[in-house]
């Protein structure tokens, strides 16, 4: 039972667990729920029916919102209506809401007004069977809960309406129509929108509800996409695996309590729906009538959707038969009606569940008789996906064979290389059962092509470790005796796969063996292919010598046999290799070039190569603007060639989004990131990168959680780089040397080329983690603590060394670009910071370098140049340029930033007349309450019992003040607020 909130307090039963199910998704139906209660207080209140499927929220959003009603002084009680069947209590969520007044002692005397009331909580009712009984007893209630309302605001919550007994729900229309919320009370009452069926008792009491000038409706609709991904990593306190989120996302379609089943259940073997849910999802189908069931049996096997005609012939019953059962399904809410004369599961687990409830033979030949319809439809390509399915789960492996590789060049046809790779990998599965002489023939139709066929789909589905597998297989598949020119295939294909994965080695090792099998004379267009894998295998392993020759000569017979979309292929790998690279004119009028030929030759791979390799050639110049062109360009290309997941439109993707990031377009950035997030799930890191750095410039620090996740799973590079950067960057704001020092380490040896080439990124990390040692070192310096000192001084001199070497001789052994001589000169800038303290023309070089285009860099950069010149006595300057920060950090919303530079402009005086925001020093309303606290000497929990906040976010809130306030320990952080006068002294009790 309930029990009763105090004004001020939440009081309730002994919670068995601390942690409690975070509310997401709800912001604008709390404040639409927060502002009834508000009107409840000032005796203007309404009811608000809160509809919603099973699981969707109701009662974690009421438990939310009463919480919050609790605290501002209003009484909370909690009436719930239970299933009991057809022997229903009467008045039983109202018996438990007079239980609780009852129980406080602040309305015995409204209790005592209304006798007839108090009678429900004994064990006769009487009074409430006869006509003039029950409307004394109505009448005592209303006047019971305007008494109480009168002693303290009321907030009266109804839950789960649709099992509420005839006799409350009769109570509940004589109360709300009787005028009871013209007093300070609020009514909310839950009930499951999906059991409402046309004949529910319910229906007509919320028609007749609604109607009332002081009723409303909220429904509660599933949660976005997003929101479930959110729930469920707040639930899970370990990071978990995107695929793992987005698989719950995926099945959850929105309803929190189903991803709440779906998270836990993630560590059990089953794939299928877990035990307890499944339980859950059949109730409602075992209500059902036996035909109804039989059909719903069948629709389940058909898959989510269904068309009528196709389940007709399926379930073999009579047309009225039929109807009658679709439309007790469809008013039991299990199966939705489609315009197009379909019908869908309303849920997608409930038709799992409904599904795996099927017995072996049974499902056996019902997927039988749904593969026999589709086959005599005559729409042999587009139902070949759907007949291989049924085929298959009906143990028909000869037609699954067939039908499966239909499917998967129907998939070619339309651009869909991700559903392409399944349909054949299907038919791998099947190939051995499936004897010699059935299986298809002619066409060059083998194991071994079609696992190479399967590798291809798997790379431009984004699958790479996939494709590096099924490749392997194939290699495997040889014989003694096969074919030269189809084992050098196999192996120069290994080898491209492998150099996509960043296994150099083995992929230089594969495209030796590819160039050896078959000899270049006479010219082939296998010996092509093979040396142009085994140039870029060559240059990787820093085979750079090799690499120039054999393209070379690789292009000239390319040329000879006139293939096109193999010389732009190698054309592509001479501008990258060759002379100043794909940044220089030559290398630019390769690419050129290459994208012409690959263009003609309809080879959209190579194609996408050239595209992003110019965009490449354009942000390593520093030209953002020259950028963004080619990447449209090239997106635009893979869109149309269904290419997207590929590895150069992944690329392509991420340098757009870092060319928003670096322009400071952050609200582009972060929704371009969830929609490519959205529409291809399997990028990964491609698509979190630049959003993750967002986060952190926010100070959203759960985003170095988000990071490590990356970091699950087979080594991938990107993943490895971007989870680094961002690592290596929340340590530096959590001013953490030795976490920052680590990454930038770990990351460092972990993207270092098996020819141990540093990756260009490596004077990014070295400067991030610079900063941290930088501000480690000037406390102990200060101090006079030499040997501290000294520790940091010579971590700063091998970061620096790092930064230096990388920058001056790149991956491709030419100085960096503009990017990495920015970078290199903020590093050169924390160096001497570290060394000996801030230097105004080392940092005004720094703010220089990142005029290239990173507006964020610069604005950090002009921070540290403005605290030098503080500390060079210039502060007119310092104070010019502190306030282009402030504007900088307020357009980007970089939270960390603007506290940074309001610290500097406090310790550097650099304000003559502060405004109201400066005086109170950046602090929020609540930690200047705590700021009070704090200076009489309270305790983290003495702050959090004064303030009704945890003892925990009262260090959170003092953590933030020494932040902002610059200031190392609590005593100081008092000091500097007398000091500023962001607090004044309390008068004495002696006054």
């Amino acid at each position: 039972m309930s029990q009763p909130r105090a004004p001020g307090k939440k009081v309730g039963p002994v919670p068995q667990a601390s942690f409690v199910t975070p509310v997401v998704g709800r912001d604008s139906e709390l404040a639409r729920l927060s502002g009834v209660l508000v009107r409840a207080r000032r005796a203007e209140a309404r009811a608000v029916l809160v509809a919603g499927d099973a699981g969707v929220g109701k009662t974690r959003l009421l438990d939310e919102v009463g919480g919050r009603a609790a605290e501002s002084g209003m009484t909370v009680v909690t009436g719930h209506c239970v299933d009991l069947g057809d022997v229903g209590l009467p008045y039983l969520p109202f018996t438990e809401i007079l239980g609780v007044l009852a129980a406080d002692e602040r309305f015995s005397a409204a209790l005592a007004a209304h006798p007839v009331v108090a009678r429900l909580l004994g064990a006769g009712t009487d009074s409430a069977r006869d006509v003039d009984g029950r409307l004394r007893l109505f009448e005592g209630m209303a006047g019971l809960l305007a008494d109480v309302a009168d002693v303290a605001p009321l907030l009266l919550v109804l839950e789960d309406l649709h099992w509420a007994d005839q006799s409350s729900r009769d109570l509940l229309r004589f109360l709300l129509g009787r005028g009871v919320l013209r007093h300070r009370l609020a009514v909310f009452a839950s009930y499951r929108a999906d059991d409402l069926h046309r004949r529910h008792p319910l229906r007509p009491l919320l028609a007749e509800l609604i109607r009332l000038p002081a009723v409303e409706r909220l429904e509660l609709r599933p949660l976005g996409d997003s929101d479930v991904a959110r729930l469920v990593r707040q639930l899970e306190r370990r990071p978990l695996a995107e695929a793992t989120v987005r698989r719950i996302v995926e099945r959850a379609e929105g309803n929190a309590f189903y991803a709440e089943e779906l998270l836990a259940a993630t560590d059990t073997e089953s794939g299928g729906v877990p035990s307890g849910l499944a339980d859950v999802l059949l109730i409602r189908f075992e209500q059902l009538s036996d035909t109804a069931q039989q059909v719903l049996r069948t629709a389940a096997v058909a898959g989510r959707r269904v068309e009528h005609e196709l389940l007709r012939e399926a379930v073999g019953l009579p047309e009225e038969e039929l109807e009658s059962a679709l439309r007790e399904a469809v008013g039991r809410q299990l199966l939705v009606a489609g315009d197009d004369d379909t019908y869908s599961f309303r849920h997608a687990l409930a038709r799992e569940a409904v599904y795996a409830d099927l017995l072996p033979g049974e499902r056996a030949r019902l997927h039988g008789a749904f593969a026999r319809l589709l086959a005599g439809q005559g729409r042999a390509a587009e139902s070949a996906a759907e007949r291989a399915h049924h085929y298959r789960e009906s143990h028909d492996l000869v037609e699954a064979l067939t039908a499966s590789l239909e499917a998967a060049d129907h998939a070619q046809r339309v651009g869909a290389p991700a559903e392409e790779q399944r349909h054949l990998e299907a038919a791998l599965d099947l190939w051995p059962a499936v004897g010699a002489e059935a299986r298809p023939s002619g066409g060059g139709v083998d194991r071994v092509t079609l696992t190479l066929r399967a590798s291809a789909a798997a790379a431009h589905a984004g699958e790479l470790h996939r494709a590096v597998s099924l490749t392997r297989s194939a290699l495997a598949e040889l014989g003694q005796d096969a074919d030269s020119e189809l084992a050098a295939r196999v192996r120069y294909t290994l080898a491209g796969n492998l150099l996509r994965v960043d296994s150099l080695t083995s992929a230089f090792a594969y495209s030796s063996e590819a160039l050896a099998m078959i000899p270049e004379d006479p010219p082939s267009r296998t010996w092509v292919w093979a040396a142009a894998t085994h140039a870029m295998a060559a240059r990787h392993v820093g085979e750079n010598e090799t690499a120039l020759r054999v393209a070379r000569r690789a292009l000239s017979v390319a040329e000879e046999l006139r293939l096109t979309d193999a010389q732009a292929d190698l054309l592509i790998s001479l501008a990258v290799f060759d002379g100043s690279g794909r940044r220089g004119p030559e290398g630019r009028e390769r690419l050129l070039r290459a994208r012409e030929l690959a263009r003609g030759s309809g080879n959209a791979a190579v194609e996408l190569r050239a595209l992003f390799n110019l965009a490449m050639g354009c942000y390593e110049s520093g030209a953002l603007a020259e950028c963004v062109p080619w990447l449209t360009e090239g997106l635009d290309r893979a869109r149309r060639a269904g290419l997207l997941s590929s590895p150069y439109p992944l690329e392509m993707r991420y340098l757009r989004l870092v060319v928003l990031h670096v322009l400071g377009r952050w609200d582009e950035c972060v929704g371009a990131a969830a929609a490519d997030a959205e529409l291809r799930p399997s990028a990964g890191a491609y698509t979190v990168g630049p959003a993750l750095y967002v986060a952190l410039a926010r100070g959203d620090m759960t985003a170095a959680d988000r990071a490590r996740a990356l970091l699950e799973g087979p080594f991938d590079w990107m993943a490895t780089l971007i989870a680094g950067i961002a690592l290596t960057d929340a340590a530096a704001l959590r001013r953490d040397p030795e976490d920052a020092v680590r990454w930038t380490r770990s990351t460092v040896a972990a993207l270092t080329g098996e020819a141990g080439t540093r990756p260009d990124v490596t004077v990014r990390l070295a400067a991030l983690a610079l900063s941290a040692v930088a501000d480690a070192a000037a406390e102990p310096r200060s101090a006079g603590d030499e040997a501290t000192t000294r520790r940091w001084t010579d971590t700063a001199a091998e970061l620096v060394e790092l930064a230096r070497a990388t920058a001056t001789h790149g991956e491709d052994g030419t100085p960096q670009g503009p990017e990495g001589q920015a970078w290199l000169a903020r590093a050169e800038a924390e160096w001497i910071r570290a060394v000996s303290g801030p230097d105004a023309a080392a940092w005004s070089q720094a703010l220089t370098a990142f005029g290239y285009g990173d507006v964020y860099e610069q604005a950090r950069c002009r921070l540290r140049y403005a605290e030098a010149l503080v500390a060079a006595g210039r502060r007119e300057e310092a104070a010019a340029e502190a306030r282009e920060v402030r504007e900088t950090a307020d357009r980007l919303g970089a939270t960390p930033l603007r506290e940074q530079v309001d610290a500097l402009v406090r310790r550097g005086r650099l304000a003559d007349t502060p405004d109201a925001d400066e005086r109170a020093g950046g602090l929020t309303a609540r930690e200047q309450e705590v700021l009070r606290l704090l200076a009489l000497g309270r305790s983290n929990r003495q702050i959090g019992e004064e303030l009704f906040i945890t003892g925990k976010t009262a260090s959170v809130h003092v953590s933030n003040i020494l932040a902002k306030l610059g200031a190392s320990s609590r005593g100081e952080a008092v000091a500097i607020a007398y000091r500023d006068g962001l607090i004044t002294p309390e008068p004495s009790a002696s006054g």
